[in-house]
């Protein structure tokens, strides 16, 4: 059996020249940030993943920025044993940054 129209994705139908498109409807695709909503603030400590997008670099990156004792890392004890995350304080992020830029 044939196809009607033309195989592949269907093109989306685009607004005669001269009309504006709809703005789309529904909640708006962004998450506001943190720190504009009410009643929240950014976490403090961040986790390797949050750390390497809080520096715009890769996970691999921050694990050699702790490795050659660039970037302290934050060890929370649990009793006598210690948390295995490793945590990184948002300020010393900050000081990493002011130190390459030799602030």
């Amino acid at each position: 059996m044939r196809l009607l129209g033309k195989p592949g994705r269907p093109r989306t139908r685009t607004a005669p020249a001269g009309q504006a498109s709809a703005p789309p409807s529904g909640p708006p695709t962004t998450r506001p940030s943190e720190a504009s909503v009410p009643g929240t603030c950014p976490p403090r400590l961040l986790d390797v993943q949050a750390a390497a997008s809080y520096l715009s670099v890769s996970v691999w990156t921050i694990r050699d920025l702790v490795d050659a004792g660039e970037l302290p890392r934050v060890r929370l004890s649990v009793g006598r044993s210690e948390v295995r995350r490793l945590l990184f304080d948002r300020r010393d992020l900050d000081r990493l940054v002011d130190r390459a830029r030799g602030a």
